[in-house]
């Protein structure tokens, strides 16, 4: 199962974590796996490239669990307020499109949200 938990700073969402397989398919067939690990990389393009923000992410190829943190959606990183809610936005979209999938795949991926400050 990939457990999946949003980070949240005064209601914004500025981080995520992935952790484990979702064990739905065969390794590299993994339709799941796969969908997971391109909308992530979505979401980083989008903020670094789109965005012009900062992102750092961590990326283990060993047990392919990935961190990443958009310090940029939050206010004491970020001056421009149309930036941090864009930023903030795309996580928070990605929060709700994994809770869409756990409807259906709630067996191999789980979602969770929290306040706690992970940096």
């Amino acid at each position: 199962m990939t457990k999946v938990t949003f980070y949240k700073s005064g209601g914004v969402f500025y981080a995520f974590e992935e952790t484990g397989h979702t064990g739905y398919g065969e390794s590299g067939d993994d339709v799941l796996c796969a969908a997971l690990s391109a909308m992530t990389m979505l979401i980083i393009n989008a903020i670094e490239v789109s965005y012009a923000s900062d992102v750092q992410y961590i990326i283990d190829e060993k047990t392919t669990d990935i961190k990443v943190i958009a310090r940029g959606a939050l206010p004491a990183y970020e001056e421009d307020e149309k930036k941090r809610f864009a930023v903030s936005g795309l996580i928070q979209a990605y929060f709700y499109q994994l809770n869409d999938l756990v409807e259906e795949y709630y067996d191999f991926l789980s979602v969770e949200e929290t306040e706690e400050w992970i940096v």
